[in-house]
């Protein structure tokens, strides 16, 4: 049996054709390279859920709240204490309400004017549409 070549090189001429099978090789290694580097893509929905701080909050209500200021410095919502900071959020609250309700302010005969005073700032920043003083007959009587 001869062999056949199919390549013309016979007449001793350098061989012109190129072994592209190692840069194949090369290549789809860098390409297998470069997948796996690539961090994954993951699809996030960024939520801020609320912090449970197992304190039931006083709640709003729809007619009237009522604002206590006792003789130790304590300001109570419906009964409730809260900061001062509460108090201005449920404020806010209050004020986007329809109808808005009524907001009875009701300091202790013998709290502090200063925190007083302090709530009464509070009230008129969050811009109060319907305030009402309650317990003035303790001051007129002059019960304390």
């Amino acid at each position: 049996m001869s062999m056949q070549t199919t390549s013309d090189n016979s007449s001793g001429e350098p061989m012109l054709d190129i072994n592209v099978t190692p840069l194949i090789d090369v290549m789809l290694v860098l390409l297998i390279m470069l997948i796996i580097t690539i961090p994954p893509q993951t699809h996030a929905v960024k939520l801020d859920l609320p912090v449970n701080n197992n304190q039931p909050t006083p709640p709003i209500q729809p007619v009237k709240n009522t604002v206590g200021i006792t003789a130790q410095g304590q300001i109570t919502w419906n009964g409730s204490p809260i900061t001062q900071d509460q108090l201005r959020s449920y404020l806010e609250v209050t004020q986007q309400m329809n109808p808005i309700p009524e907001l009875h302010l009701q300091p202790d005969a013998t709290a502090r004017y200063e925190l007083v005073d302090e709530v009464l700032a509070i009230t008129k920043k969050a811009h109060v549409q319907k305030m009402g003083f309650v317990g003035n007959e303790y001051y007129a009587q002059g019960i304390f």
